[in-house]
């Protein structure tokens, strides 16, 4: 790894933590004056035309910031937490190419542990396929699916729904077992990462509201109706934090109250996992804490990035 990618311990810059926490403003400012690119780390944004209910980064920001992770697939793609680490360590590479450093932002903590843990790819099937067996697969309930994945692959049943999906796929589609496959296959070296854990405490809450009354505002029920038209109920890109509230919404099944309401329950339930998953599952010297929202935001945010380089 060149100077350009890592401090002098050979640490990667990885900001991280729940949704609506302040993570991408902080992001930007650090990469405008300190010379960074954005790898962004989240599993939403890399659905092409999904762009207003995933919080994208908009175009005059991407215009000030080189921007990697975002737009890359479309939607009725699967995209595996490995794929995107293999992907990330082209774009990390691609920055120390170009004499930037990489600084990876994002909530997917499953894909922040594949970057500094590498996980093993998953293998690729025909879409036609993917999606026949997908849209029978979407009508059983998540315990119906771990029932499946007993019989079909018992190594993968205590996952949670998405990953159980995967799972059933594979081995319908393969015969083989995709623990079987992540076995076999090759995988990326682990990197050292330091990291700033940005969250925003019972403010948190409020914010999260804002921002799904800011979407609501720039147009996400008429993206929607946009997406209806020509996206299958089974792509995976619909899965989505708060878009099925939506398509409910757009559908007349439920009122806009009720909507957001469901929303904004979502949206809450997914920040305390994300706080949960950042609190255990990343810990030690390596990490700092900051709430964006303090006076002292600033200074703990710069000395983090400036420390040990």
């Amino acid at each position: 790894m060149s100077w350009s990618a890592a401090l002098a311990d050979g640490s990667l810059r990885i900001i991280c933590g729940p949704t609506a926490a302040g993570k991408s403003s902080i992001a930007l400012g650090l990469a405008e004056r300190h010379g960074a690119d954005i790898i962004s780390a989240d599993s939403r944004q890399i659905y092409k035309r999904f762009d207003i209910g995933t919080a994208k980064p908009t175009a005059g920001e991407r215009t000030r910031v080189q921007h990697f992770g975002v737009d890359i697939i479309d939607p009725v793609e699967r995209y595996s937490a490995a794929r995107w680490a293999r992907d990330a360590d082209e774009w990390i590479a691609e920055c120390e190419a170009a004499g930037r450093i990489p600084l990876v932002v994002g909530g997917t903590g499953f894909y922040i542990r594949a970057l500094v843990e590498p996980l093993a790819d998953s293998p690729v099937f025909d879409t036609a396929q993917r999606l026949t067996i997908g849209s029978e697969l979407d009508q059983l309930s998540t315990e119906d699916l771990r029932r499946w994945c007993l019989l079909l692959d018992p190594a993968r049943a205590d996952l949670g729904r998405a990953q159980l999906l995967r799972a059933i796929e594979t081995a319908l589609l393969s015969g083989k077992r995709l623990s079987e496959f992540h076995a076999a296959a090759p995988r990326l070296q682990p990197r050292r990462a330091k990291f700033l854990v940005v969250d925003r405490g019972p403010e948190l809450q409020e914010r999260i509201a804002r921002r799904i009354d800011e979407m609501f505002e720039a147009g996400w029920l008429d993206e929607v109706r946009r997406l209806e038209s020509d996206v299958p109920p089974s792509a995976p890109a619909w899965m989505s934090s708060g878009y099925s509230a939506v398509r409910a919404l757009a559908r007349g099944e439920i009122d806009f109250d009720a909507a957001r309401e469901r929303i904004l329950i979502e949206t809450r339930q997914y920040a305390k996992r994300q706080r949960t998953w950042f609190r255990h599952q990343i810990g030690g010297t390596t990490v700092t804490r900051v709430d964006s929202g303090s006076p002292d935001a600033p200074r703990i945010i710069e000395e983090w990035w400036s420390n040990g380089a």
